[in-house]
């Protein structure tokens, strides 16, 4: 059976409060692996994850693991954070670069984490955490070549981490490719794929631009078609069925869905799929 995991992001206002919620209450009868809280760019959410981590937690029942990065903190601050995640009884942390408020390259703290690596070698060290890191199919945009991006997860890996996610791809086939260069490099830690539903193609297209993806011409086609006839829910679907499906089909058994707080397309694809249980019946006297 295929597992599966959520991502989340703290909310900023009351009204973005009730959305996690709404979409907490709608993907926890899918009975995921774990779900994640995502940390703004340059910490900007520091104190937002943090609460909406520890009340998850306390009130949900679900594994939940809390992003953090090693922007603008140092590393007496960052290593602070992370002991009072593991005497909340969160046990599992995604390690990141991260990155830097309003973009440009990134820079370390003077007295922080000049890198990942860095970051994921002193929380192994404490022997708290499960450590998952992010993983890069399509180039990251920092990355000279696709071959860095390789071996820059096999020195995560190897600094500790016991998972990679992914960012998202549109191309299966993209993912594939990533997998097999990585098992060609020694890298013997799950590498789940990172799924995003499109809830909206012109924001997922200019997110993808941004990082450098590579973007098949045939979804500009298809989403304007789709828009004319008003029917990009039920493309969107289809295409993410169809992406983890062959992912599926491939040897995937973990899948790791960016919900961006909008439940109802991630339940469809994974009830779509199979992957979330039959819901009990009422017994009849």
């Amino acid at each position: 059976m295929t597992r599966i995991s959520y991502e989340f992001f703290p909310p900023k206002s009351l009204e973005a409060c009730f959305r996690l919620w709404d979409t907490i209450n709608a993907l926890a009868p899918t009975c995921p692996d774990f779900v994640s809280v995502t940390y703004g760019a340059g910490g900007t959410t520091r104190q937002l994850t943090h609460e909406a981590v520890t009340t998850i937690n306390k009130s949900t029942g679900l594994r939940v693991a809390a992003h953090l990065t090693c922007v603008d903190a140092s590393r007496d601050e960052t290593l602070e954070i992370a002991r009072s995640y593991a005497e909340a009884g969160i046990t599992d942390l995604v390690a990141l670069r991260g990155d830097m408020p309003g973009g440009g390259a990134f820079a370390p703290h003077p007295d922080g984490f000049a890198s990942s690596i860095e970051l994921i070698e002193a929380l192994a060290a404490t022997g708290d955490f499960t450590l998952r890191v992010g993983a890069y199919p399509d180039r990251h945009p920092d990355s000279l070549t696709a071959q860095a991006d390789v071996d820059w997860l096999k020195r995560k890996v190897d600094a500790g981490a016991s998972e990679a996610l992914t960012q998202f791809f549109f191309d299966p086939a993209t993912f594939l490719r990533f997998r097999d260069r990585c098992a060609a490099a020694g890298i013997d830690a799950p590498i789940v794929p990172g799924i995003l539903p499109i809830e909206s193609w012109k924001g997922v297209r200019k997110f993808a631009t941004a990082c450098g993806m590579e973007i098949p011409g045939w979804l500009d086609d298809a989403y304007q078609t789709a828009e004319r006839d008003n029917r990009q829910e039920l493309l969107s679907t289809a295409l993410c069925v169809e992406l983890c499906d062959k992912l599926i089909s491939e040897g995937v058994d973990k899948l790791h869905f960016y919900t961006l707080n909008k439940p109802h397309l991630t339940r469809d694809v994974v009830h779509a799929l199979g992957l979330a249980p039959e819901p009990e019946l009422d017994q009849v006297a």
